[in-house]
């Protein structure tokens, strides 16, 4: 039958709703066949036209009944307060990092960098492929895949494929760390200021933070030494590459010193290697590559090279420290999704992808160096203290006077997305700092958004 059939049935049966009462019964299906000389197919298509629009309500088994009208009222979850109580570990909100705005917003908080600095015909030949082949059917070990544990091994040149354990991206290898090695109400070192997302992860975990002063150059040893001394901690989480605010890469002799304080303490050093595909003037040298012991724990992610969408990073760690982060591992995901760790094995082994990487080093350089050159044009009062050799971020110092917070919202609604600084720092904040991302889109709007920073910057 056609559509003119059901619209039929449709404008018969509102009119014969508009004068039933709430709950009256409809003719049975059988009665609405013959009645309108229509097809079963037909009729049931009519029902679910009303039913969405929101006039009937079908009953399985019993039939199709008018809905009663129901009175608009406020929702009261107040119950819930009581049920849920107060959380024991609070959770920060999530990062501005995060938020989606307008197109025509120039978006210079992004966490991720823009699609087109992705290997996008890769990752789509690469789920192709993936989708094809046994990884769309199959269980992959709760490890992961042999061949990306013995890729991630292969890239850190010191670590046997067995030391790595893949997880759905670094959110989760971070959560399991800090979970396995350190433990509710345990002592955990953090630099400060650091990514925002281990602040959540520590939170989460219900671990007990000790924020360490970290500047351009790294952390202090001999204050990360005072922490472990007062606190009697048992792990130390770092970016030693790029790190995420600062863009701070620790040199060979910074490195060597804080290996020896994680040593003496016979503590974790838990390395975040998240920016390895984002050198620029410099390639990361991770710190795991000098430890023999066990005492780094590494973590990789492919999520912000690859794609969003691949989210997959490997956790390499040794000893009974693996098997503390694997059983994490099993009782909370059991395995990660076979078909994303082909997708992600398939993108990084292909020849294009070293291809990929040195064009991406050459467009990064160009967005750093044009943002920078913006920031120093039109935030006078503003201190960019270094430009980092790698990573996605410069770190502005702000003037003291000036709240971050209302600087954002401020400059967001005259369409520059900003992210504060004070969401990267585990206890209150020294000063006031932007963290401003040059891999976002549109890079040719970069010194339209300093200027705009810089005059809403002179009205407070």
């Amino acid at each position: 039958m056609s559509d003119d059939s059901s619209a039929r049935i449709v404008a018969g049966l509102r009119a014969w709703i508009a004068t039933a009462q709430p709950g009256a019964r409809l003719p049975s299906t059988r009665a609405l066949v013959a009645e309108y000389a229509a097809s079963p197919v037909t009729v049931q298509k009519a029902l679910r036209a009303l039913t969405a629009g929101g006039m009937v309500e079908s009953r399985p088994g019993v039939g199709t009944f008018v809905r009663a009208a129901r009175l608009a009222r406020p929702n009261d979850y107040g119950w819930q307060t009581a049920a849920l109580g107060s959380p024991r570990h609070p959770v920060p909100r999530g990062s501005a990092a995060l938020r989606t705005v307008p197109n025509d917003v120039i978006a210079l908080h992004s966490g991720y960098p823009d699609r087109e600095l992705l290997p996008e015909r890769l990752v789509r030949a690469a789920f192709a492929r993936a989708a094809r082949g046994d990884a769309a059917v199959h269980r992959p070990p709760a490890a992961g895949l042999p061949e990306l544990q013995a890729w991630f091994a292969a890239e850190l040149g010191v670590a046997a494929p067995g030391d790595v354990v893949v997880f759905p991206g670094s959110q989760s290898g971070l959560s399991a760390a800090f979970r396995g090695l350190v433990g509710a109400g345990r002592p955990l070192i953090l630099e400060s200021p650091t990514y925002w997302g281990a602040i959540l992860a520590a939170a989460r975990a219900g671990v007990e933070v000790v924020p360490v002063p970290s500047g351009a150059d790294g952390p202090d040893p001999d204050e990360l030494a005072r922490a472990f001394r007062q606190t009697g901690a048992r792990a130390f989480y770092a970016q030693p590459n790029f790190a995420n605010p600062t863009g701070a890469r620790w040199s060979p002799g910074l490195a060597g010193r804080v290996l020896d304080v994680v040593r003496e303490h016979g503590a974790f050093l838990i390395e975040d290697d998240w920016a390895h595909d984002f050198g620029i003037d410099a390639d990361p040298v991770p710190l795991a590559a000098r430890d023999d012991d066990g005492h780094v724990v590494y973590l990789r992610s492919l999520t912000k090279s690859v794609s969003p969408a691949v989210r997959v990073a490997g956790l390499v760690a040794r000893g009974p420290a693996r098997e503390r982060v694997l059983a994490g591992v099993r009782a909370e995901a059991l395995f990660v999704s076979g078909i994303l760790q082909a997708v992600a094995l398939d993108v990084v082994t292909q020849p294009a992808w070293r291809g990929h990487l040195r064009g991406l080093r050459d467009q990064l350089a160009a967005r750093r160096d044009l943002l920078a050159r913006a920031v120093r044009e039109h935030l006078p009062c503003a201190r960019l203290d270094s430009v980092p050799r790698g990573g996605l971020n410069l770190w502005v110092r702000l003037p003291d006077t000036v709240d971050p917070v209302r600087l954002s919202r401020e400059c967001e609604a005259a369409g520059v997305a900003l992210s504060p600084g004070g969401e990267w720092f585990p206890a209150e904040p020294p000063g006031a700092y932007l963290r401003l991302n040059y891999s976002g889109p549109n890079p040719g709007a970069f010194a339209d958004g300093a200027r705009i920073i810089g005059e809403v910057l002179a009205r407070q």
